[in-house]
């Protein structure tokens, strides 16, 4: 919820946060528009460093170079897919039968030893011998483009931080003018409608003064929309709440 105060304490003051049945004070967050943004809210490197932080596109940015570090991992295992191994246990009394000439030196009947058998495939294709270095590189430079474009994306938003920034404290001071116009506005017909009930003033000079009014009532409102559009914007680049953002 965004709303504007108009009277007493809540006077010249944007507001942040949710009200209702349950919520507290505490769940409202005030910028002063009377007070300078930049003294209200934290230094500008500590918003700096948030937003690079907090940033749903660097979050994203994240994801996907753990995505393409998997995927480069993976890779260089990929070769393994070729290499098989293989374990047995031979149990028993197992026989062959010798057949042909008789043999002195040893028994006709050759016994099978008993015991673990194990052994090793490898299996080696030229595409693997010609193309997984292109494939390693491949996925290395995926990978490390990813990198540098995190790195584009930070300065992508500190640019636009250093940019919405200034445009919100701009916003900011001519609303504060277009106020104090206002109110100077109102009074002075406040004193027109007191000098027509006395008969002092002629209907045409009360119309003015609330023309006058109402002009600039209809400018205090379209600056104010400016200005809350850059607090809002500024609020989505810094990816946290504003209430995070004020000093304490």
């Amino acid at each position: 919820m965004v709303s504007y105060g108009q009277s007493g304490g809540l006077r010249n003051r944007v507001s942040f946060g949710t009200s209702g049945p349950g919520r507290s004070s505490a769940d409202t967050s005030y910028l002063d528009v009377d007070q300078d943004i930049a003294g209200q809210l934290l230094p500008f490197d500590e918003l700096m460093k948030v937003a690079v932080i907090y940033s749903p596109l660097l979050k994203y940015q994240n994801e996907l170079i753990n995505g393409l570090s998997a995927s480069y991992d993976v890779t260089k295992a990929q070769i393994l897919q070729n290499v098989g191994a293989s374990v047995n246990y031979s149990g028993g009394n197992q026989s062959i039968i010798s057949t042909g000439g008789p043999i002195t030196s040893r028994d006709p009947i050759g016994q099978i030893a008993n015991g673990f058998r194990a052994g090793i495939d490898v299996r080696i294709s030229l595409f693997d011998i010609v193309g997984r270095k292109h494939l390693l590189r491949q996925a290395y430079s995926n990978q490390r483009a990813a990198i540098v474009q995190k790195d584009i994306i930070g300065m992508q938003i500190r640019r636009e931080l250093i940019t919405v920034y200034q445009d919100m404290i701009t916003a900011q001071q001519i609303l504060k003018i277009r106020l104090a116009d206002e109110q100077a506005s109102l009074a002075s017909l406040r004193i027109a409608e007191a000098e027509n009930q006395k008969g002092r003033i002629t209907p045409e000079a009360l119309a003015a003064a609330n023309s006058r009014y109402i002009e600039t009532r209809a400018i205090t409102e379209q600056i104010k929309g400016e200005f809350l559009k850059n607090v809002y914007f500024f609020e989505t680049l810094m990816g946290v709440p504003m209430q995070r953002l004020k000093r304490r």
